[in-house]
């Protein structure tokens, strides 16, 4: 069996002597593709932001057999000025200053890249458009395409859903799974109800984490890992997200 990208071993962390994740254990393997859902407060952030090195637990650690440059991250809540003058293929272009490979270091390279990415998240047209007249969808397709223009093995998403239409939430998804097929994803959601027919597991996290082998989950197993939140269907689910169990 390959080693984890992440490994993640009784990890604790906390704010100002405020414990907010512990005894966290995780692996994440390459073509994972895990939905990573809680309430509010719960720590979802900040596992995230310790599985990018952007956090040292107070206890524990987080090893990795990936370099950061190996690592895409989509932050909650990206933004920039928008009196700010740069274009949409020059925020793309950005994602590929840290850990440049030399022949990215081309601009032919750099503009092949951008150009890629930037159809990929169905973009291309708008290349020069100043961000600052993009709609929510539109630039959090710029900030997809900034997350995986350099081909990461580990694609990091934290609610990349907020403040877009529902167009735009479902060929995101639709665009995600098919972007597992060459990388590790994780989504941050708040939604388990959209997110289930395209994850492939769940980590429930509420202080500690309870991994879930499968992309369905009951409202009974949601109160045993002590994950309080609700599970909400939107419009004709072609798929089930709540099982009836069965006791033997």
């Amino acid at each position: 069996m390959s080693l984890p990208l992440v490994s993640i071993k009784d990890m604790e962390f906390a704010y100002h002597k405020q414990v907010v994740l512990t005894d966290v254990n995780l692996s994440i393997f390459e073509r994972d593709f895990i939905g990573i859902i809680g309430p509010n407060g719960g720590g979802k952030t900040t596992l995230v932001k310790a599985i990018l090195g952007l956090l040292k637990p107070q206890k524990g650690r987080v090893d990795h057999t990936l370099e950061k440059s190996e690592i895409g991250y989509l932050p909650q809540g990206s933004h920039v000025d928008e009196s700010f003058p740069i274009t949409v293929g020059e925020v793309v272009a950005s994602g590929l200053e840290h850990g440049l490979k030399v022949e990215f270091r081309k601009a032919k390279s750099r503009q092949v890249k951008v150009d890629q990415a930037l159809n990929r998240v169905g973009m291309g047209a708008l290349k020069t458009r100043p961000v600052g007249e993009l709609s929510g969808g539109e630039f959090q397709r710029t900030m997809l395409a900034r997350a995986i223009i350099s081909s990461p093995k580990l694609l990091v998403l934290d609610e990349p859903d907020t403040h877009v239409d529902n167009q735009f939430e479902t060929e995101l998804y639709s665009l995600l799974k098919e972007l597992n097929s060459e990388m590790t994803i994780l989504l941050v959601s708040h939604d388990i109800g959209i997110i289930s027919p395209y994850i492939k597991t769940i980590a429930c996290v509420n202080r500690d984490l309870h991994y879930h082998t499968s992309n369905e989950i009951s409202e009974e197993q949601l109160k045993v890992y002590n994950c309080p939140i609700e599970i909400i269907t939107h419009g004709t689910v072609p798929h089930r997200v709540i099982k009836e169990h069965i006791h033997h």
